[in-house]
């Protein structure tokens, strides 16, 4: 419900093509962050997959779907979360890439129908349960703005009967505005 703070990080709720396809992409053997399902990422330097800091300088290319790899014992392993400083090989991590995808986040503060076309940073993007695997990231409306540049642009209302702008913790569809495939398109 919308009236708890029950964050769940980026999550796919559709494509406008038709069907989420997650990417397989890799992890740096090692790489010394947790990166959990719904997490934005984006790709480093080197190709592989890091976790994105979320601020409005830094773009993202979609959101960690999951990963499976093989352990230092031989064993293959999958799992909705990668645990910082796991050492493995054949890494295969699957992210969302597709710059035309919406998703669904929950807000830290109530928005209106007025923010629709506005864009935002994420609050608390780096958050999360190890636990659960699951990120906690929301959209920080504080950062929402008409001009500029941010993370995310607001296209809608979550339609779900449970959500209603009048609660304090709005879901909200999104769309990557600072896509890193993609140039940016400003707030209107």
């Amino acid at each position: 419900m919308s009236t708890t703070s029950q964050a769940f990080g980026l999550r796919p709720a559709y494509s406008p093509m038709g069907i989420i396809r997650p990417v397989a992409m890799t992890i740096a053997s090692g790489y010394s962050s947790n990166i959990l399902q719904f997490q934005p990422v984006m790709i480093n330097t080197d190709g592989t997959i890091i976790k994105a800091v979320g601020t409005n300088t830094n773009s993202f290319v979609g959101t960690f779907m999951g990963v499976e790899f093989t352990d230092t014992d031989g064993r293959r392993r999958v799992s909705n979360k990668w645990t910082g400083g796991t050492s493995a090989s054949e890494i295969v991590a699957y992210v969302t890439t597709d710059p035309t995808i919406v998703y669904e986040i929950q807000s830290n503060a109530t928005l209106t129908v007025a923010n629709i076309g506005e864009q935002a940073d994420f609050a608390n993007v780096t958050s999360g349960s190890t636990t659960t695997g699951l990120s906690t990231a929301t959209l920080d409306v504080a950062s929402l703005s008409t001009s500029g540049s941010r993370n995310m642009r607001i296209v809608n209302i979550d339609p779900a009967i449970s959500n209603s702008v009048n609660d304090p913790y709005v879901i909200v569809q999104v769309q990557i505005s600072e896509h890193q495939f993609v140039a940016n398109k400003v707030a209107f």
